[in-house]
């Protein structure tokens, strides 16, 4: 399985695609941030954000695209300029008929740090050992993405294994 992680952003767009290798290990494909420049409109940053974003996916082809889910902001502003990034990250996955699947920030550190309230430096040290690869990014947004994509790795490999359990047990004769 290979997803592609999405950071959303209107300036910095990170993302981050991770194999799950035959014996359950995390490989490390590629990951790099879109960065369309501040000052352009929000309508051509985003534009360009979808244009990285499909370039990404066509190059690489990831069974799945995993995504922050939307959490509570401040500032309304910042707020609404991150829901348009995400949709333009959503919008680019559909395009190529990729199933989108959305984690909360709390998530996301657990299942990359084993704690929910992680720092972003502790998160960019695991993604490192998790990965086994001095090559992972050390930008933030890249190495969030990348935690984003372990991160549905590990629910996926939970969920599958939760869904052998149950189909064993019911076919389990009385």
């Amino acid at each position: 399985m290979r997803v592609l992680g999405i950071d959303p952003g209107s300036i910095n767009t990170g993302y981050g695609i991770v194999d799950r290798g035959q014996n359950g290990s995390l490989v490390h494909i590629c990951d790099g941030a879109i960065s369309p420049g501040a000052g352009l409109p929000i309508a051509e940053r985003l534009l360009k954000v979808s244009e990285g974003l499909r370039e990404v996916i066509g190059e690489h082809k990831p069974d799945a695209v995993s995504i922050e889910s939307v959490f509570f902001a401040k500032n309304v502003k910042s707020a609404i300029t991150l829901g348009q990034a995400r949709g333009a990250a959503l919008l680019s996955a559909a395009q190529f008929g990729l199933p989108v699947f959305e984690y909360a920030p709390t998530a996301i550190k657990l299942a990359v740090t084993g704690y929910g309230q992680a720092d972003k430096v502790q998160v960019q040290k695991m993604v490192a050992l998790l990965l086994k690869s001095a090559e992972s990014s050390k930008k933030a947004d890249a190495s969030d993405a990348l935690a984003i994509a372990i991160c549905h790795i590990h629910h996926y490999r939970e969920a599958l294994s939760a869904a052998k359990r149950l189909a064993s047990a019911s076919s389990v004769p009385r």
